[in-house]
């Protein structure tokens, strides 16, 4: 939103809000709290002297003041339920009305309950991720940004012996290097598509204040600093050009806690007390290449640990992520978040982006993903798993990602030794994508980039390895379904979020099933080639999955004939010789039923 827009707003927001205030059962709240009194570059502007902030205290929103003296910074955050319902510590009800845009979907869980995935997602099964920001430039893995503020970790202990002490040269300092110089949009797409991705996502900011594009909110961002260059805008344009969705990655609602670090000192050593550069603001800029920038919009404010996030940063947060639907018209919206964040910010963005889908596609193309869905809010969006599976078919769309390392790009990875170094292996990611899909999900795969703009020759050989499978045995998975159970075999995953580690134990002897749209079909996916004589006990005539008659069986890749027999108790068959080395990791079974 436009400075100009928002200050004709203030007026009417603030008698809004007060009568729905007043109208609200329960505790007396402060007459400032929920209310936009300025924007946020404003907010971010108020010496800290004077800045107010509200916690809940005994069950009570209270104003308070920042105290040095029992200052500690958060991390994730963790904050409370606040008398008349919230999320994420900011109340549902905005300020300001209008924020959800025209069409049928309003600002609330039930008017979001008429959402349905839409039938692209669910044909695409696998995405690929770039989940880049300027955290890569050390090449250190993810959360740098936060952890080289943490005195004595491994990352303030790179930081201090690479780039210099925090109090001097920060994260601001790092966005300037994030140079992406060799960096080909085109080229890589390419060879995501090839790799069989249907799906590319890109990553539009993260906790650490960065903005991907050219954000009209934000100043901190890519086409002012770095590489100077619109990167999700480059990566639309590519990914639209060869055939391919593509989705933006929003995780920027976390920064009120989690940059807090930059507002802390080392508590020994030779610069014990010296405030790390978090403390710094836009006067300190002055003949600096930053000069005209203040690092509090970057970092975020210094505040007490338990304070909410104030209302000028939910609207920067809902103004810069409009911004990007509106500049970049994405088919998928990701937040890293439980549900959706901030309140009432998070819910409008939410009804706001199937509004504006269905308006530029004339029908919801829309996939919106949150975290931690709880089952009454199921069909609202897609959930997602991050690195996570499941153990059972779900009933609507949902969404499993990894990353075949860290998130942000980590250089000891690649130096390990193998032909993978330190990677997810193919056989495992190849085997997370087949069971997510059996279960009625899609699957997104991060591959990490350099500070450059490329990808090192490990990762491209991982990529490599699940396009040789796919090009063999995507007919399995692309446009299927789940069938009427989602496997067999003595193998189990852990269902959850983290738990993706448990698919390296599945072996030859796990199978999962998928099936074609017109239900005429089914495939079994050995999670290995088999080393002898076969059976598939789901597909025999007495099977409770009542699979009915086959009528032929075929595996994909190979025309060699198949020996096969339906027995009542199985479906037993011989493999064939192996044809292609990328089937180690699993062999597709085409059963034609009656």
């Amino acid at each position: 939103m436009r400075r100009r827009e928002f200050c004709k707003l203030i007026a009417a927001a603030a008698a809004a809000n007060a009568a729905r205030m007043k109208g609200q059962s329960g505790p007396a709240v402060p007459s400032g709290f929920n209310k936009l009194h300025q924007t946020f570059e404003e907010y971010c502007a108020t010496p800290e002297k004077d800045r107010i902030f509200y916690s809940l205290v005994d069950g009570k929103i209270v104003e308070t003041k920042l105290n040095d003296a029992d200052w500690s910074p958060t991390e994730w955050g963790d904050p409370p339920e606040l008398p008349g319902g919230s999320w994420d510590g900011v109340p549902m009800q905005a300020p300001i009305d209008g924020l959800s845009g025209r069409g049928p979907y309003q600002a609330n869980w039930d008017s979001l309950q008429q959402y349905e995935a839409p039938e692209w997602y669910r044909d695409a099964k696998f995405g690929i991720w770039a989940h880049w920001s300027p955290q890569c430039v050390p090449e250190y893995g993810d959360w740098y940004g936060r952890a080289l503020y943490e005195e004595g970790s491994a990352d303030n202990k790179f930081q201090n012996s690479h780039y210099g002490h925090p109090s001097q040269f920060g994260y601001k300092d790092l966005t300037a290097q994030w140079t992406l110089l060799n960096w080909e949009p085109d080229a890589m797409i390419e060879r995501y598509k090839k790799a069989g991705a249907r799906l590319f996502i890109s990553l539009a900011n993260h906790h650490d204040g960065f903005d991907a594009w050219d954000s009209k909110h934000q100043p901190w961002n890519s086409m002012n600093h770095g590489p100077h260059r619109d990167v999700v805008g480059e990566w639309a344009a590519a990914a639209r050009r060869q055939g391919l969705r593509f989705g933006v990655t929003v995780h920027q609602a976390r920064n009120w806690w989690w940059f807090q670090t930059s507002h802390n000192a080392d508590k020994s050593g030779p610069l014990a007390g010296v405030p790390y550069d978090g403390r710094m603001t836009r006067a300190d800029g002055k003949n600096q290449w930053w000069d005209g920038l203040d690092p509090q919009m970057l970092y975020n404010v210094k505040h007490p640990k338990n304070a909410l996030p104030d209302a000028s940063y939910a609207q920067h947060f809902y103004d810069r992520t409009r911004d990007l639907i509106d500049q970049h018209d994405p088919d998928l919206l990701y937040f890293d978040n439980s549900r959706v964040p901030l309140g009432w910010a998070g819910i409008n963005l939410a009804a706001y982006f199937y509004n504006h889908n269905l308006k530029t596609r004339g029908k919801i193309e829309a996939v919106l993903n949150g975290k931690q869905i709880p089952d009454n809010l199921a069909k609202t969006l897609v959930a997602d798993y991050e690195r996570g599976l499941t153990s059972q078919i779900m009933p609507y769309a949902w969404q499993s990602e990894t990353c075949i390392g860290e998130w942000h790009y980590r250089r000891s990875l690649y130096d390990k030794p193998g032909e993978y170094g330190g990677y997810l292996p193919p056989r495992d990611a190849i085997h997370w994508m087949v069971d997510t899909v059996s279960k009625n999900g899609t699957f997104i795969l991060n591959v990490p980039g350099k500070p450059d703009g490329t990808i090192d020759s490990k990762e491209i050989a991982v990529v490599d390895e699940i396009a040789a499978w796919l090009r063999i045995n995507g007919e399995a998975i692309y446009e299927t379904r789940p069938w009427a159970i989602s496997g067999e075999g003595p193998n189990q995953v852990k269902s959850g979020s983290f738990q993706g580690n448990s698919i390296s134990a599945l072996g030859e002897k796990d199978i999962r099933f998928t099936r074609n749209k017109a239900n005429n079909v089914v495939y079994a996916i050995f999670l290995g080639w088999p080393s002898g004589p076969a059976q598939i006990a789901s597909l025999g005539l007495a099977s409770k999955t009542n699979p009915g008659k086959i009528q032929n069986v075929t595996v994909l890749g190979t025309e060699a004939k198949i020996k096969w027999t339906q027995d009542a108790d199985a479906l037993k068959l011989e493999m064939p010789r192996q044809s292609w080395q990328a089937n180690d990791y699993g062999a597709a079974v085409r059963i034609a039923l009656s």
